[in-house]
């Protein structure tokens, strides 16, 4: 991969002089529509990835295409301006954009819940939480300087707690058609605090199309655990992507839980490829930080979507959480760290390599 930033630069020598010729990343603030007045940043790698950051919803990724392909679902609303106080039942669902990233969490991903330690609605709150840019790290060709960054901080706090703070760092490399998030998780507070997080990607048309094929491996089953769930059962392909479904018209969905598979290095790999368009979207992540992954399936007429979501639990809640001695508990001054890898991969080699994750 860094072979492709190389020949980008030895290409621009004596061309460019300004690297917005090239890529980078571009901060502005939108100015029409339900998320008017929301700062973004588009980033463009210069090797037909490019994608937008919301930088008040928490640092998550909208659209994303590669070339003239877009990658990514978007919802009927998109992008809205962030709604702190939607923590509350289903409301999460009225600000849902899709978009390629969707972060859920930090103390509690899954539905609407009560009990003695609190009220939590779905998700969480943290996708609905504007991001202090602390750092923009521009490329620089003209001194051979190719890799760029944003950061940012998030936090999920209350008055007398829980105060959970997200570090996030959106990266890459010019001439490379690849994505890096890493986030930290830190308990800023005093006392221990519960985490969850869960990392919502949303894909979408033409990415997504008939003919194209979903990647993973691992034990699973339905969240229902329906033996004739009727895409998740052993008589169904389910990695193949379907045309638009009647039966998932309105909230119609089904939803496997997967005890991701890792490779010998600990890492685990997902993501769609489709023939059609010649290349896949790969994206990697580590066991040992997100042993789950969520793949939720939704083909609705005019919501044509598949999400795959790495997680550190299944969407269960924090009370189902407790109750299996699952839920993770960071005591004050605790971090823990996480990391997305997305890749497009348009040699038959590596597309080969990709798809025999599917045999195991």
């Amino acid at each position: 991969m860094e072979k492709n930033a190389e020949e980008l630069l030895r290409r621009l020598q004596g061309k460019v002089g300004n690297r917005c010729q090239v890529g980078g990343i571009e901060l502005a603030v939108l100015d029409n529509g339900p998320a008017r007045g929301s700062r973004i940043a588009w980033i463009d790698t210069g090797a037909g990835l490019r994608y937008k950051v919301l930088l008040d919803r928490g640092m998550d990724i909208a659209e994303a295409f590669y070339q003239q392909h877009s990658l990514a679902w978007m919802s009927h609303s998109g992008p809205v301006n962030p709604q702190p106080m939607s923590d509350r039942g289903i409301d999460w669902l009225r600000t849902f954009a899709g978009g390629l990233i969707t972060t859920c969490g930090l103390s509690h991903t899954g539905g609407p819940e009560e009990d003695s330690h609190g009220n939590r609605g779905l998700h969480g709150r943290i996708s609905n939480t504007p991001a202090e840019l602390i750092q923009v790290d521009q490329p620089d060709p003209l001194i051979g300087k190719m890799d760029f960054c944003l950061v940012g901080e998030i936090f999920e706090s209350q008055v007398f707690g829980p105060h959970l703070l997200l570090r996030r760092k959106i990266s890459g490399v010019l001439g490379i058609p690849a994505l890096r998030v890493e986030d930290e998780v830190i308990n800023r507070g005093n006392t221990q605090a519960p985490h969850m997080l869960l990392y919502h990607l949303n894909l979408g048309w033409p990415l997504l199309d008939e003919g194209a094929e979903i990647v993973w491996s691992g034990n699973w089953h339905s969240r229902d655990q329906d033996p004739n769930n009727r895409i998740f059962n052993p008589s169904n392909n389910f990695k193949a992507c379907p045309a638009p479904r009647s039966d998932h018209a309105g909230s119609g969905e089904d939803v496997a839980f997967i005890d991701v598979e890792a490779d010998r290095n600990g890492r685990c790999f997902t993501g769609v490829y489709n023939p059609s368009l010649g290349f896949a979207l790969q994206i990697v992540f580590e066991k040992k930080q997100l042993p789950w992954l969520i793949n939720w399936q939704h083909w609705g007429e005019l919501e044509y979507v598949m999400a795959l979501e790495p997680g550190t639990n299944p969407p269960i809640g924090q009370a189902k959480a407790r109750e299996e001695g699952t839920l993770i508990f960071m005591e004050p001054g605790e971090s823990r760290s996480y990391r997305l890898d997305f890749q497009i991969l348009t040699e038959p080699e590596p597309i080969e390599q990709f798809l025999k994750i599917n045999s195991k």
